[in-house]
């Protein structure tokens, strides 16, 4: 741990002060911590660059080998002889099961489809702490063998229930404890966050940040680093670098103030020269940095009122069918299932098959597995616009058989065009593709969780329109600021794991 800075402190305590002058807020403000370290990559422990480094070497370091194996060659796993479902000897972990769904929305009213089921609720957890004036925060590096280039940088835990209970007979889940009960923990932000809803049935996770006492010791492991918000964002900009988690964990971060005292409206200007000011403060694009923090803000003017979303949500799910219920694997009609792999005939949506792994700083050190695999990337976009001088999201109400409140909010374009033909793409798709009248804010590959997804990197882009972008009427389709974007990330199954991933591409300074 280096030694107090208090130059740093000192130019931080500045920073606070001018942003409570500029923002109206009083008091301590979580919000305001976590917008501080989003502005700034100053880190006296590693610069981002370093923590590149270290995450590449790594990668050539530490020992990880997945190799593809035939479904029925896979340890510890089996098919049912009654339902074919796939499942763990243990009972734990996940099953591949089966899915008919049937519904009024969209083209295709009925289908049936394996499906992942896992209904224990994981642990997504990232610690913070503040040091010189600056919230970090602790990721690990951790390899997936769903994962294209191995070790990503995830959550400082990452684990499902049968994981930390576990019944793999391996290892502890290093930091476990801070999330249970601990006395030296204080709670920032704890939700249950849905999974993918076209590849789970009813899956959640439990997304949470603790924050432990600046002057707390940490013992940490060669895996784990401290790292500001910025710095983790800064990395979200490279391919396939933050793992899902990570970005489904910060997307719960709001930056607007908790308590402000004033009905003002944000000045802009004012709010681009108090970040300009400080030399801690990344000084990649201020202006849309402020930008970003009049959307957030609670008195600017939304195109429409938070309620209004609320009754459009409820009217469609109101008329929105969606009947779904978990049927044997071996009543799923169309797919084919071989000893190798389960998949689809015309080769579309994805396949099902089997990998051994061999690692090191896992809890075990071998194991097999099924695991999801996607033969196209997908694109998983937003289409912003300032709307009377401020910035909305148009998002999507879109269904997916195995959510369990009818529809989520989603991103503008959310799709594998592979699996649709030329002349029935989705709304928005051709606006993505060609991006006339659009500035490019971000467009970089994601990687979909790798416990679970087998070398899955979608293509992720955040669209600037200009004025001549219509505002949509289609009621599938809402601009929402990102304020209300953030407000709507605290309740469970509202915002799908696409669009809150999709927000922390978003670049903050």
């Amino acid at each position: 741990m280096p030694v107090v800075n208090k130059h740093i402190e000192k130019e931080i305590s500045l920073f606070y002060k001018r942003l409570r002058d500029v923002l109206y807020f009083t008091g301590d403000d979580m919000n305001i911590d976590f917008y501080v370290s989003s502005l700034t990559e100053y880190n006296p422990f590693y610069a981002t660059e370093e923590i590149e480094q270290w995450l590449f070497s790594i990668n050539q370091e530490q020992y990880f080998h997945v190799t593809q194996i035939p479904l029925s060659e896979i340890d510890k796993w089996s098919f049912d002889k009654e339902t074919g479902d796939l499942k763990h000897d243990s009972g734990g972990f996940f099953s591949i099961r089966g899915l008919h769904v049937e519904t009024n929305w969209g083209k295709v009213p009925s289908w049936s489809q394996p499906i992942i089921h896992q209904p224990e609720i994981g642990i997504l957890g990232i610690i913070t702490k503040k040091i010189n004036g600056i919230l970090y925060f602790l990721l690990q590096a951790k390899a997936e063998p769903g994962n294209i280039n191995t070790y990503q940088l995830s959550p400082a835990v990452q684990a499902t229930r049968s994981n930390y209970l576990q019944l793999h007979g391996g290892k502890e889940t290093l930091y476990l404890e801070y999330f249970i009960n601990h006395s030296k923990s204080r709670v920032l932000i704890d939700q249950l966050q849905s999974e993918q809803g076209a590849r789970f049935y009813h899956k959640r996770n439990r997304n949470i940040i603790i924050r432990i006492p600046d002057d707390y010791e940490l013992e940490l492991s060669q895996n784990h680093r401290w790292m500001t918000l910025g710095q983790i964002i800064k990395l979200a900009q490279k391919d396939n670098t933050v793992n899902m988690d990570t970005r489904s964990v910060i997307s719960s971060i709001s930056y607007e103030p908790e308590n402000i005292l004033s009905n003002r409206p944000l000045d802009e200007n004012e709010l681009v020269r108090c970040l300009s000011d400080f030399s801690l403060v990344s000084k990649n694009n201020p202006s849309f940095s402020a930008k970003l923090m009049v959307s957030s803000y609670p008195n600017s003017t939304a195109l429409y009122k938070f309620d209004e979303i609320l009754k459009i949500i409820a009217k469609r799910k109101f008329e929105c069918e969606l009947n779904v219920k978990l049927i044997p694997l071996n009543k799923v009609e169309e797919w084919i299932q071989t000893p190798a792999e389960i998949y689809h005939p015309a080769r579309k949506f994805f396949s099902v098959i089997g990998v051994r792994v061999e690692a090191v700083n896992r809890e075990v050190s071998t194991w097999d597995q099924p695991i999801v695999k996607q033969d196209h990337p997908g694109v998983i976009a937003f289409i912003i616009k300032e709307i009377d001088g401020v910035l909305h999201f148009l998002t999507q109400l879109k269904l997916e058989s195995g959510v369990m409140d009818l529809l989520e909010i989603s991103p503008t374009v959310q799709c594998i065009t592979s699996n649709y033909e030329e002349n029935s793409m989705p709304t928005y798709v051709d606006q993505i593709t060609h991006r006339e009248n659009v500035k490019t804010l971000s467009d970089v590959y994601q990687s979909e969780e790798g416990g679970r997804f087998y070398h899955e990197s979608n293509k992720n882009l955040i669209l600037l329109a200009d004025e001549s972008f219509q505002l949509d009427t289609d009621p599938d389709f809402i601009w929402m600021t990102m304020g209300q974007l953030k407000e709507f990330i605290k309740f469970n199954n509202f915002l799908n794991v696409e669009a809150r991933s999709l927000l922390v591409s978003l670049p903050t300074s």
